[in-house]
């Protein structure tokens, strides 16, 4: 580091502390690069934490920028991307659901949709979570009577559906509303979604009180059912503050090394939910960092509001506001009340993240406490960080899946989940083709592209992801094929483990097999045990899941797949001029050439697959 600050700019800009592998230790902004660089030269002034960070550094990665917003844009997106282990990160930065009123077509429907707004209608969110979402239109349906199905269904539709009958849906499908009050129905609904709600219900009340003085009960009692599917809305949004507008409430609360921010989402001064994030890396972090972590990498990937509200004045607020104004392209506050409704929001929010905390803290405890008595019964050296958990699942054979779980300190890492469509063996396996229902095949096919793609990608074990802990799901046998399979890749230092049921297959008396030892057996109360036992479930059920889903694809799979060059236009085609694949197969090459879009060369390609001539 002293060498590379001759060379240094006093300009803004980002650098990268990078390892002997040339791995990311940390990601970093500057106002002027040779100054801030400078105070990592000084050791002997840093946290301990800082000082291992400088030790492992063995290069130094720099990127000048035009301004100090700049930078930080930028530091922002490559801490998301390359996530250093010296930087706080945010996880779970998964997208929102959003409400859309469709404008691609002449009726519009109301529907839930994530990901880019590439499709034409108006957006009403983010929401928290998919339910708050799906609430809030199955009341919007009963308020408005806006269709739900798709263009495809509605436009095949001869008769109303079921959704008119309940009184979800006015039917415009077959003519019962017209195009008018239809129009009508999706201006209220925007309206509403548009925080409006208070105007909507008024006129509707009036209409209500309109249709009983003409003795018009069905038609105020629909009005009336509208009115209270409304108000079931509002009751789910809880607190609404008046005036607020578009705005993010985010509070950050830290304690003992672990850090939770909470995210309250309010548009058109309605709630739309909150969610919890716990960022990582935070050991020694003060809220304020922690705080000004999250926006920079939350907005990456989230348009920001006019108004954002934190629980915490951050010492770079005005760079932070800009750049969130550079990401909305248009003005954004930031702004930590000290008074007033907006104050109450931030203490709510700072209520929730600190209780969520608690919680998260409580259940660690437990989780360290299982690792502990886990690693204690297989005599470990220390706990076990990550645990990979396997199972296989297959009907007679087919559809042959495997699935990996891995659990660690914070419980199950979903992300971290992975499949494994059996076919054949795999090469560094060393095994023959499987045969349908072979376990000991499955297994070691498993293991031999599991173990053989870490050796290729970590053969020095820096990243985090081998495991420290392998269990499987069978007995000595299947523990058997993991040894000689992890034998032949050469790898050694990885624990391996067989969880088996009781000799009656009842839960309770399951044994625990390892390579030179006798089974290991657990009282039946033991809390270790049900620990296995939920690892063992967890693994099975997404076996399972994942199973499952490969069947159904499969069960609407067809014979016309099977060949190719024929893609979903000619396959449709075919389908609808013979009305069946196997009426496909035993079609002659002039039916085929028939069909439109199929050439005599393509027909000829499709009857010589239904049709192979005998080999000699």
């Amino acid at each position: 580091m002293r060498a590379a600050l001759r060379n240094l700019p006093l300009s803004p800009g980002v650098y990268r502390m990078l390892d002997r592998h040339g791995e990311p230790l940390y990601v970093g902004k500057a106002k002027s690069l040779r100054k801030r660089v400078a105070a990592y030269v000084k050791v002997d002034r840093l946290p301990v934490r800082l000082q291992r960070m400088v030790a492992a550094t063995t290069s130094l990665e720099i990127v000048s920028t035009r301004s100090e917003v700049e930078a930080l844009l930028l530091e922002s997106n490559l801490i998301k991307k390359l996530k250093p282990r010296y930087n706080i990160t945010l996880r779970d930065d998964k997208s929102f659901p959003y409400i859309l009123i469709t404008g691609d077509h002449d009726w519009p429907q109301v529907v839930k949709y994530r990901g880019a707004r590439s499709r034409q209608g108006e957006y009403f969110g983010p929401f928290a979570s998919a339910g708050a979402v799906n609430q809030t239109i199955n009341a919007l349906h009963r308020a408005f009577h806006l269709r739900s199905c798709s263009d495809s269904i509605f436009e095949s539709r001869t008769r109303p559906c079921l959704q008119y009958q309940i009184k979800r849906c006015s039917a415009p499908c077959v003519g019962r509303i017209t195009k008018n009050a239809y129009a009508t129905m999706v201006d209220e609904a925007r309206q509403f979604l548009s925080g409006r709600s208070q105007e909507i219900q008024e006129k509707l009340t009036h209409q209500m009180v309109a249709a009983s003085e003409t003795l018009a009960f069905e038609t105020a009692a629909a009005y009336r059912d509208r009115i209270r599917a409304m108000t079931l809305i509002q009751a789910r949004q809880g607190i609404n503050v008046v005036g607020l507008g578009d705005a993010d409430v985010i509070a950050a609360y830290t304690e003992a090394g672990e850090a939770c921010v909470q995210a309250f989402f309010f548009r058109n001064g309605q709630n739309f939910g909150n969610r919890a994030y716990f960022p990582k890396h935070t050991d020694d972090a003060s809220t304020a960092d922690v705080l000004a972590a999250f926006l920079g990498q939350f907005y990456q990937s989230h348009t920001p509001p006019p108004l954002v509200l934190v629980n915490q004045a951050l010492p770079e607020a005005a760079l932070i506001e800009s750049a969130l104004s550079q990401c909305a392209e248009a003005r954004v506050k930031l702004v930590a009340p000290e008074r007033g409704d907006k104050l109450k929001l931030v203490e709510s929010a700072l209520r929730n993240a600190r209780e969520a905390l608690g919680r998260r803290l409580a259940e660690s405890a437990t989780q360290r406490s299982l690792l502990e008595g886990l690693a204690q019964a297989l005599d470990l050296d220390e706990a076990p960080t990550r645990i990979e958990i396997y199972d296989n699942s297959h009907v007679q054979g087919a559809n042959a899946v495997g699935a990996m779980v891995v659990a660690g300190p914070e419980g199950f890492i979903k992300s971290a989940y992975r499949t494994f469509n059996i076919k054949l063996a795999s090469a560094e396996a060393g095994a023959a083709k499987i045969t349908p229902g072979d376990d000991y095949g499955m297994m070691r096919e498993v293991f031999g592209r599991r173990f053989g793609r870490l050796l290729r990608e970590d053969p020095e074990r820096n990243h985090g992801a081998w495991p420290d802990l392998v269990l499987i799901d069978g007995g000595a046998g299947q523990l058997a094929q993991a040894v000689e399979v992890l034998g032949q890749l050469g790898i050694g230092g990885v624990t391996l483990a067989a969880v088996a049921k009781g000799p009656e297959r009842d839960a309770g008396k399951e044994r625990i097999f390892m390579t030179g030892r006798a089974p290991i057996e657990f009282d039946p109360r033991d809390p270790v045990l049900y620990f296995v036992q939920r690892l063992r479930d967890e693994a099975h059920r997404f076996a399972i899941g994942t199973h499952r889903a490969r069947r159904a694809k499969a069960a609407k799979g067809s014979a016309l797949d099977e060949i190719a060059g024929i893609g979903p236009t000619r396959k449709r085609a075919l389908l609808h001029h013979f009305g069946s694949a196997r009426a496909v197969s035993q079609a002659g090459i002039d039916d085929l050439i028939r069909v439109t879009g199929i050439s005599a060369a393509t027909a000829r390609l499709i009857y010589d697959h239904f049709h192979p001539t005998p080999a000699r």
